[in-house]
């Protein structure tokens, strides 16, 4: 991942030792897990990218990375609901199919249906 951060410039390139391997100074090191963290909470590399510039700007206004964070609730919360509507979907199904020995299978059936 992190030559793929290079390479879109999100980070900026390591500094390389004798041997070739990345030197990490500590920014480098905290932007590092600031992605991480991002990542975890479901950011995109659009987003990060705009969350890590507000980070290193100290002068930010607060309520730009907070339109941020609720901008990705709403889209979080809109993407619970449509796995909850597929999770549902999916339960019914699996209750409806009887697992024995016979071939038919309202899973199957569903999935097959256009």
């Amino acid at each position: 991942m992190i030559r793929y951060y290079e390479s879109i410039g999100l980070v900026r390139p390591a500094a390389r030792t004798d041997g070739n391997y990345r030197s990490f100074s500590d920014r480098d090191l905290n932007d590092l897990r600031f992605i991480k963290r991002a990542r975890t909470l479901g950011f995109s590399v659009p987003e990060i990218e705009h969350l890590l510039s507000l980070w290193r700007d100290q002068s930010r206004p607060s309520r730009d990375v907070k339109a941020i964070a609720e901008r990705h609730i709403e889209d979080l919360e809109g993407r619970i609901g449509e796995m909850r509507v597929v999770l549902e979907t999916l339960r019914t199904l699996a209750n409806r199919c009887a697992g024995d020995h016979r071939p038919d299978c309202p899973i199957l059936s569903n999935l097959g249906r256009t």
